[in-house]
């Protein structure tokens, strides 16, 4: 009886489980890789605005404080963004016909708000709580970066889960005094072992057990 293969099969199908894992394993690396990447995440992306807003200008070199724009950081979810009444209480006065702030004069004239952008987007199935975390030690620049060098905004950081949960599991290495919590500059001390120990027990953090619970941040 004639042979119905060729030879050379016996090497293909020996082969063939090889192919098959390879492609498997390449395509589980690209996947875990271009999750990662700022493509995907966004990190270290500018986002446009309807106006240039400078947080280089306003908060290093005119010194305004988060919570002049962002007032309810501290008693609400969401931080807030700032109505166009905060913006003319200084350029009604102070640049009043700069081309760049037109938007601005058109939004009062109007009455109709700023159409801001969001720079940090979580999806929808993801609870945050900005006075929580504020609250209790963690500074707008651990999740923003330090905005005063930022002539435009964009985000700091992947604010992927496993970034979250590695706070979350170690908050004694992010941790600062309340009273520097609006200082974009802040670095941890070399004992900041030592003071976020002592800071976890001052203000009261779960166990990481606890923290890592899916219903903390997903509700």
């Amino acid at each position: 009886m004639a042979q119905l293969f060729h030879p050379s099969l016996n090497t293909v199908c020996k082969a063939v489980p090889f192919a098959v894992i390879l492609v498997v394993v390449s395509a589980t690396w690209a996947d875990w890789t271009w999750q990662r990447s700022s493509w995907e995440t966004g990190q270290g992306r500018f986002v446009g605005q309807a106006v240039p807003f400078s947080h280089l200008h306003h908060v290093r070199g005119l010194g305004i404080d988060c919570r002049f724009c962002h007032t309810g950081v501290e008693t609400s979810s969401y931080a807030g963004l700032p109505p166009t009444k905060t913006c003319m209480t200084c350029h009604s006065q102070i640049w009043r016909d700069a081309p760049m702030l037109q938007p601005v004069r058109d939004s009062w004239g109007k009455r109709e708000p700023i159409r801001w952008n969001r720079v940090h987007n979580l999806p929808g199935y993801v609870f945050f709580n900005h006075a929580a975390h504020v609250n209790n030690g963690v500074g707008c620049s651990s999740c923003h970066g330090n905005v005063a060098l930022m002539p435009l905004m964009y985000q700091a950081a992947s604010l992927q889960m496993d970034w979250c949960l590695n706070c979350h599991r170690h908050p004694e290495q992010f941790l600062r005094p309340r009273d520097q919590i609006f200082n974009t500059a802040y670095e941890p001390p070399a004992d900041q072992a030592k003071l976020g120990a002592a800071l976890v027990e001052q203000y009261r953090i779960l166990s990481p057990r606890l923290m890592q619970s899916c219903s903390t941040c997903h509700r």
